[in-house]
């Protein structure tokens, strides 16, 4: 899954407004975050092989530190521990919501993976195995991002980024499902995910830089010429 990680962000953002947007969106696409780094250095490993699924060419054979049920439990602690750091993010509730973030990155995989999710190293993967219906697996993409933002859209002022920036993640998604081609190596994948990911997160900032912004004003009272 791709985009429709992002959908939890959304949620996570209409339910604790301490968090920022571009938090919620590193969170849910920490462990590709991770495993982009760590394919680049060897530590993870992925086959480009072009037809493996209907959805992408990716067979994820190892990648038992980001993708396994142990690994991500393992970094959703520390996406607790993370909000304890900062005292504009510390409590349980802000704790809580960031790690399920992370976690919920797993569930999502688990629906449209291959048996490649492990339960620790690489025993016991597991898939539900979606990726091998492409329109299928873009349409549930397409359910889970437009229902997160539905949520976020219930809380806040400026609508109007949000909607414009939801449907650029749809256009995102249709593109990488449907008209990318196969990555040039195992190398380039895990470059290009990491541009992106980056780049989504930065673009949320501005989405929900705005949003702050709309909130000082509302909360402006005019007061008399020369107060």
């Amino acid at each position: 899954m791709f985009i429709g990680h992002y959908s939890v962000s959304f949620a996570g953002r209409a339910a604790e407004k301490r968090l920022p947007l571009w938090l919620l969106f590193v969170a849910v696409q920490f462990l590709d975050i991770l495993w982009g780094i760590f394919v680049l250095f060897g530590i993870e490993k992925v086959r480009i092989v072009p037809g493996f699924t209907a959805s992408n060419d990716l067979d994820l054979y190892y990648m038992p530190f980001t993708h396994s049920l142990a690994g991500v439990l393992v970094w959703s602690v520390f996406g607790y521990g993370l909000c304890q750091l900062f005292p504009q993010l510390r409590g349980k509730r802000t704790g809580f919501i960031l790690a399920a973030a992370i976690f919920s990155h797993w569930i999502l995989d688990l629906i449209v993976h291959r048996p490649d999710l492990a339960l620790y190293n690489s025993v016991g993967k597991m898939g539900f195995g979606l990726w091998k219906y492409r329109t299928p697996a873009f349409l549930l993409e397409m359910a889970f991002l437009f229902g997160g933002a539905a949520l976020l859209l219930k809380t806040v002022k400026r609508r109007g980024r949000v909607v414009a920036y939801v449907c650029v993640l749809a256009a995102l998604q249709f593109v990488a499902t449907f008209l990318f081609p196969p990555p040039a190596s195992d190398h380039a994948e895990a470059s290009i995910a990491l541009f992106f990911y980056i780049l989504l997160a930065l673009i949320a900032w501005w989405v929900d830089r705005g949003e702050h912004s709309a909130g000082e004003r509302s909360k402006e009272i005019p007061g008399r010429p020369g107060s």
